[in-house]
């Protein structure tokens, strides 16, 4: 039998050494949700009396919200052609058996990481300039959907290997044309695994910064992770009240999408009609 003073010494001795680890990840959260509104902002969690004059500052910017509707433009073109793509793409994987198809697969997925990536960013850059994509919402957007785009073709795949195709095949034995397979059962029984790919695509897309700083020159065309950059003085002093009010209103779209979606959708990962 256990000794009880034993369990509860091991259990407080485990309380204290996981509370230095939960205060590391839970300040920053405080910090950003104390500190916008706090009449003397800093660095440190401190609040000494409650402003919104820091969220006026932000909607007195052009540049500011300026940058919410470029993010806006960009993810939700992002989040369109990587979703639509990804969706036959994939369908395409898990339906059809073709010679080197999982190389291939796993060749898209390897690189997937490369396009994006630091160490890709001349060769992007070249190409994009060459293209005449420099300095535009398109050269951004075409860039970040190639290298989102094989993580969500491989995911989706392997959610749609989980739907049976015993549901197809019965369709098109009860007349139904491969459009309406496609259209009337495979859709809806996808919904979950093609809503969790858009809020993935969304959440990457809206948080990229680098590929946005490369490519674009006018400050008319920054996306809030870029803009937010704005916020220094000539001398490389940051305004930490305007940082802190804007980072937490470019949180903001995120939260809402996730809560939105999960309430509406749930974020079960599970293939066919089960559950």
């Amino acid at each position: 039998m256990k000794d009880p003073r034993r369990f509860s010494i091991s259990r407080i001795v485990s309380y204290i050494l996981l509370a230095p680890i939960l205060a590391f990840f839970i300040s920053p959260i405080a910090w950003l949700f104390v500190t916008p509104f706090s009449v003397r902002p800093s660095l440190f969690i401190s609040f000494d009396g409650l402003t919104l004059n820091n969220f006026v500052r932000i909607f007195q910017n052009r540049t500011a919200i300026i940058a919410f509707r470029n993010s806006l433009v960009i993810s939700v073109s992002v989040v369109v052609l990587v979703t639509t793509c990804a969706l036959f793409a994939a369908y395409v994987f898990s339906r059809h058996d073709f010679k080197g198809r999982n190389v291939l697969l796993y060749v898209l997925v390897l690189f997937s990481s490369v396009v994006s990536g630091a160490a890709a960013m001349v060769p992007i850059f070249v190409l994009n300039l060459r293209l005449g994509l420099v300095n535009k919402e398109l050269g951004v957007i075409l860039t970040l959907s190639g290298g989102i785009m094989p993580t969500a073709l491989f995911i989706l795949k392997d959610f749609f290997d989980s739907i049976p195709r015993t549901y197809e095949e019965a369709a098109l034995v009860d007349g139904s044309s491969p459009m309406q397979v496609m259209f009337r059962i495979f859709l809806p029984l996808s919904s979950k695994g093609i809503i969790v790919i858009a809020m993935l695509v969304f959440t990457q897309s809206w948080s990229n910064f680098l590929i946005p700083f490369v490519l674009l020159r006018s400050t008319s065309k920054y996306p809030v992770s870029v803009a937010i950059y704005t916020f220094f003085s000539e001398v490389g002093v940051p305004d930490i009240g305007m940082i802190s009010a804007y980072s937490l209103l470019y949180t903001l779209p995120v939260i809402f999408a996730y809560i939105l979606i999960e309430r509406k959708f749930g974020f079960s990962f599970y293939g066919g009609i089960k559950g």
